[in-house]
């Protein structure tokens, strides 16, 4: 058993070290991995937290739509906007992750 993970750790060490030899145009960036994991984290926390805040945002608007069915004209248009404007603080992030993808 402890040569069989002995040897996926020298396979893992060797294939590691071998990949920038395959790099086909010579320029190696140090940093790619980190900037991949920062556009992944960006866009995943930024869908986190725009689905929650759209959560949020419905929640409340038909909570107050419930309790006062009259005012639903004057609630559904601001909920409609609100929700517009976090969607698209979601797609800055998107934008953002490509323009760093595009550095990698």
């Amino acid at each position: 058993m402890r040569k069989n993970i002995a040897a996926f750790f020298s396979f893992l060490l060797f294939a590691l070290i071998a990949l920038p030899a395959f790099a086909q145009d010579g320029k190696f960036n140090p940093n790619g991995g980190a900037i991949a994991i920062a556009a992944g984290l960006a866009i995943g926390i930024a869908a986190a937290g725009c689905g929650i805040g759209q959560g949020r945002a419905a929640s409340a608007a038909l909570e107050g739509i419930a309790r006062n069915p009259g005012a639903q004209n004057k609630i559904f248009t601001p909920m409609i906007l609100g929700l517009a404007l976090i969607e698209s603080l979601a797609i800055y992030a998107l934008i953002i992750a490509f323009l760093l993808q595009g550095k990698v």
